[in-house]
């Protein structure tokens, strides 16, 4: 495991929320640990704050691990999901989850997807730069949209208040890749997310592949995205497979090839995956890596826009 400087040091591959047994997350958690993930993103939503437990249970208070979270998402009472950014939700947000994460100060809080009307009317701007101040959270930052992460990106840019950015970077999704170089240049960190996109970069998805209905996969992922991708990427996979790479190795290092790129999150469930996803970070190649973004630019967008016409 390689580290790199993120206001402190943080892997390259962190650990983020998937729902699974209690058990199985729990030895998936400390299986990373022993691997070297130090860095651990999840949110108040995930699971209802079960997510947040399971990462008190598993570490607690412990100097040695960073712990990122998010707000900005709840359940409302006729159980509809409602955003809210206010003040007063941001701050009690932040005492939940410390007691639940059994923290005295969480390291990286993050808003859960805001938008720029949210962060326009200040007040969890205003929230988290008080809780800074506090010492309840060390730093601030924001999970950035998908497919255009750009609008919030800037404005919070402006501020010059924003620690980090956690972004969908991918083979296919390149979308951020100006964002990560200008970030870059201003000191922030770059968390890329969805490394794997719901696992079609792994090579292992064929047409005719069933998701439960309670997997946000069954309306996002169909046989002609899973076509589409595995045509697109034949030529790379094979170029991969030359330099001793495989698909996830691939999938896994290209966001890290990328300078700015503090940490990849994978999605890790089991400690098999755990193990998988640490062994597939490789040093970069620049044949490979050129040869990605040239293939960007002519056909690889197209699936990005196919990505985000099923949601």
């Amino acid at each position: 495991m390689e580290y790199r400087r993120f206001g402190s040091k943080v892997g390259d591959v962190a650990i983020g929320w998937g729902e699974t047994d209690d058990n199985v997350s729990l030895e998936a958690l400390n299986k990373a640990f022993d691997l070297g993930i130090n860095f651990y993103d999840t949110a108040d939503f995930y699971g209802l704050g079960r997510s947040e437990e399971l990462i008190g249970k598993a570490f607690g208070n412990s100097d040695k691990v960073i712990i990122a979270t998010k707000a900005g998402h709840r359940v409302g009472d006729d159980g509809r999901i409602l955003l809210d950014y206010s003040r007063d939700h941001m701050i009690n947000a932040v005492e939940k989850s410390l007691k639940r994460l059994k923290r005295e100060a969480i390291d990286l809080f993050q808003f859960h997807s805001a938008k720029v009307s949210h962060l326009k009317q200040g007040e969890c701007i205003e929230a988290a730069e008080r809780l800074k101040e506090q010492g309840k959270i060390r730093y601030w930052g924001i999970s950035l949209a998908t497919f255009d992460p750009y609008p919030e990106y800037q404005f919070l840019k402006d501020t010059g208040l924003c620690s980090s950015y956690q972004i969908v970077f991918n083979i296919i999704n390149q979308r951020a890749l100006d964002l990560i170089k200008d970030a870059e240049t201003n000191g922030s960190g770059i968390i890329a997310r969805m490394v794997l996109q719901f696992g079609l970069l792994t090579g292992t998805m064929k047409p005719g592949r069933k998701f439960e209905e309670t997997d946000h996969r069954s309306f996002r992922v169909n046989d002609e995205l899973i076509k589409t991708v595995n045509a697109s990427l034949r030529e790379v996979w094979e170029m991969a497979a030359r330099e001793g790479l495989t698909p996830l190795d691939l999938a896994v290092s290209y966001p890290l090839w990328q300078p700015g790129v503090s940490t990849v999150i994978p999605g890790i469930k089991t400690a098999k995956q755990a193990v998988e996803n640490t062994k597939a970070v490789h040093p970069v190649n620049g044949l490979l890596d050129s040869m990605i973004k040239d293939l960007y630019k002519s056909d690889l967008y197209k699936v990005t826009e196919l990505m985000q016409a099923l949601g």
